[in-house]
């Protein structure tokens, strides 16, 4: 295993273990696989509602607790200081243990500023050994990171080698920022293991292209979260440390166009599911997106139905996610600035 080591010295493996999505009643056994397998870091979150089959799991691998890196995050319901607060104490009784190596804000949503407060007495008191945010797109990271005292040493982030991250890194280097990457095989979209350089570079190391995907991130210093509940894909993702991308094997993945309008949609779809997601808490009005962006996605096979509403300040930072990763936003319409307004955009029909 290879690590990195965080602003305050806290040492960190590069690659580690996610359970978004698995089940509870499924989580222990997948974590207990993910320990045997060799995995020390385990990632998971409030909101997964998994935290007990987590430490369930750690309880049983007869592992010493200070070899495992555990990583959760505070859910939006649970913003504000005092909530935060209260959600720490029950994260840590959930998951059986007197401190989180990594706790991260889970989105950019609610009271941030009052759960940040929290986050760092914890860090303070020794219930927490890092703290960090998730899904803190450039601008709105900018902003939170300049105003608050313990500077966030992680921000996770939806990064793979069809989405880079590469704008927002200048950024995380201002404040010691390290990121880590979740959904770093594509969340299984169209054009991820069938892109061409991929397979090439797979194939002249003998690899599997979620291998060299997964190297690629790990040399950059990403950490790197895969999900399988399948234990022989849980070994094949971890073995990527006998191998290096040469310089010009990473420069060609870093040159990676995305042509494949199809992937671009689903990534468009995700910025939809994880905003829509968290609608609850946000108060805000429907406006329009044009109809030259629903034919271009039409046009490639993707019918659009069932606008969902985004909040604009969000919206601006997707957009900037979004051309990076080659969408043409030209063609997006916003709404007036207004505090509630919004853009209304389009699920897929696909899953």
């Amino acid at each position: 295993m290879e690590y990195i080591k965080l602003s305050n010295g806290v040492e960190m493996p590069l690659l580690g273990y996610g359970v978004f999505q698995v089940p509870p009643e499924e989580c222990e056994r997948c974590v207990s696989d993910a320990l045997s397998v060799g995995y020390r870091l385990i990632d998971t979150a409030q909101a997964y509602f998994n935290e007990e089959g987590v430490g369930a799991a750690i309880a049983k691998s007869g592992i010493p607790r200070d070899e495992i890196f555990l990583v959760t995050k505070v859910w939006i319901a649970n913003a504000g200081e005092q909530k935060a607060a209260q959600s720490i104490d029950e994260s840590l009784r959930k998951l059986g243990t007197d401190y989180i190596d990594l706790l991260l804000i889970h989105q950019a949503y609610g009271d941030v500023f009052g759960s940040w407060r929290a986050m760092e007495k914890a860090y303070r008191d020794g219930k927490v050994r890092a703290i960090g945010v998730s899904n803190f797109q450039a601008g709105r990271f900018f902003d939170f990171a300049h105003y608050v005292d313990v500077k966030p040493m992680v921000n996770q982030l939806q990064c793979n080698a069809l989405m880079q991250q590469q704008g927002i890194e200048p950024i995380h280097n201002q404040f010691g920022t390290k990121m880590m990457a979740w959904g770093p095989l594509g969340q299984g979209a169209e054009g991820f293991f069938s892109n061409e350089v991929l397979n090439a570079i797979a194939a002249s190391h003998g690899k599997s292209v979620a291998q060299v995907a997964l190297r690629w991130l790990t040399q950059r210093g990403i950490v790197a979260i895969p999900k399988s509940t399948h234990r022989e894909r849980m070994e094949q993702n971890l073995n990527v440390f006998d191998f290096t991308l040469t310089d010009e094997e990473m420069a060609r993945i870093a040159n990676i166009f995305l042509k494949n309008m199809r992937f671009r949609a689903t990534l468009l779809a995700s910025i939809i599911a994880l905003t829509s997601f968290a609608q609850g808490v946000i108060d805000v009005h429907s406006h329009i997106i044009t109809p030259e962006f629903v034919s271009a996605l039409e046009n490639e096979g993707r019918l659009l139905d069932e606008g969902f509403p985004i909040p604009k300040y969000d919206v601006m930072a997707h957009l900037r996610w979004m051309d990076e990763a080659g969408v043409n936003t030209s063609v997006l319409t916003l709404a007036a600035p207004q505090p509630t307004s919004a853009l209304v955009v389009r699920k897929t029909n696909e899953p």
